[in-house]
């Protein structure tokens, strides 16, 4: 009951997912990324477990399609599941169970994914193709947070939404950008909210971590305007 897009950035290295559901803290349970090394999705009837196990695959040099084969080929339940992967290199891969509710698909692009299933129809997901390749050069997290939006807009899914995520990975162990709206009655539309006051800081918090004298965000806000 999901959709979502996984993404590489081809200019920086980046690797960022947008994912948006109707139960609540989608952000737990589904995006996987490490920076360097790629990112995965894990959604309808998702095995949380997969995560991890997929990180470490392309940690070890597998590419997206050897990722999503060593994942699928392993589980009795891949029929109920829907998972896409990207590789360092911008290799992508994904994979549609039969079981999962209708509507349900994806469409693959070099460095992008764009995927959904319980949704109101095949445009939510084209969508956000549209958006992907329409953004082409500006700043991942804008192009991940357009593209919810355009799912949003184009129906969506079926019941509608209740949360929803935003994580982007740079060349830190920690995250570039990691939002959540664990439940909320347009979560979305709070995720724009969140990622606009956000945005702005994230030079600060990229670079405080290693330079703990540096002013509190408020301060650091005012001083950069």
């Amino acid at each position: 009951m999901t959709y979502s897009v996984i993404a590489r950035c081809p200019d920086t290295g980046m690797f960022g997912i947008a994912i948006a559901t109707r139960p609540i803290a989608i952000g737990a349970k589904c995006p996987f990324l490490k920076p360097g090394v790629g990112a995965l999705v894990v959604q309808a009837n998702g095995d949380p477990r997969f995560g991890p196990l997929g990180l470490d695959l392309l940690s070890m040099g597998y590419g997206a399609e050897k990722v999503l084969r060593e994942l699928s080929d392993n589980d009795p339940h891949r029929e109920w599941r829907q998972v896409a992967v990207v590789d360092q290199e911008g290799r992508t891969a994904a994979w549609t169970g039969q079981d999962s509710e209708d509507w349900k698909g994806h469409v693959i692009r070099e460095d992008f994914v764009s995927l959904g299933n319980r949704l109101t129809g095949e445009a939510t997901v084209t969508a956000m193709v549209e958006v992907w390749e329409r953004t082409k050069g500006e700043d991942l997290g804008d192009r991940l947070m357009q593209c919810l939006e355009a799912g949003r807009d184009a129906g969506g899914q079926v019941g509608g939404e209740f949360s929803s995520a935003l994580k982007v990975v740079n060349k830190r162990s920690y995250a570039w950008i990691d939002l959540r709206a664990d439940l909320h009655d347009e979560p979305v539309g709070e995720l724009r909210r969140l990622y606009e006051h956000y945005k702005p800081l994230i030079p600060y918090y990229d670079r405080r971590p290693g330079n703990p004298n540096m002013p509190r965000d408020d301060v650091w806000r005012q001083m950069e305007r």
